[in-house]
């Protein structure tokens, strides 16, 4: 049996999230491989060591969905911090981290849709779409919902320039 550090101390694993939107306003989302559940989410990851956010947020993004076709286009100013429910945090990350602090950045996809391909050498996704963002909140994982009702705050306002 694995020895955790007690669940309340452990840091939060930063990681970056990624808001890809197309030319329609609607944004990237994906059935969890890992989860049986209907549970959605946006593309997110760790970030390495010397790596900026956004260098993070293109990397993790081709990684997971293939996409390579996108401009950046805004970062969100805080760090968001969200906790995973404590038996799942006891099997991510080897235990180390109660949850992830993200950072979070918005990027405009310019490809076509053939370039979107979630069959990766570590597949995250078992399906993909694009999302209405308001209805991210009620398709993800309940701990998230939160994460995604705070970045539609300041995404939206953005995509809704970018696209008008």
């Amino acid at each position: 049996m694995a020895h955790f550090k007690p669940y309340d101390e452990r840091p939060y694993r930063p990681c970056v999230g990624i808001m890809v939107f197309n030319n329609n306003g609607l944004v990237f989302s994906g059935k969890r491989v890992d989860n049986p559940n209907n549970a959605w989410q946006l593309p997110q990851g760790g970030i390495d060591e010397g790596e900026t956010v956004v260098e993070a947020g293109y990397r993790e993004l081709m990684e997971e969905t293939s996409i390579t076709s996108v401009d950046y286009i805004a970062e969100y100013p805080d760090w968001i911090n969200y906790d995973v429910p404590h038996n799942l945090a006891d099997k991510l990350w080897q235990g180390q981290f109660r949850g992830q602090s993200q950072k979070w950045v918005l990027f405009n996809f310019n490809g076509q849709d053939n370039e979107i391909n979630i069959h990766t050498s570590h597949p995250e996704f078992v399906e993909w779409q694009w999302t209405n963002p308001l209805e991210l909140t009620n398709k993800a994982i309940y701990f998230k919902k939160d994460v995604y009702e705070k970045i539609n705050h300041v995404f939206l306002p953005i995509i809704s320039d970018f696209i008008n």
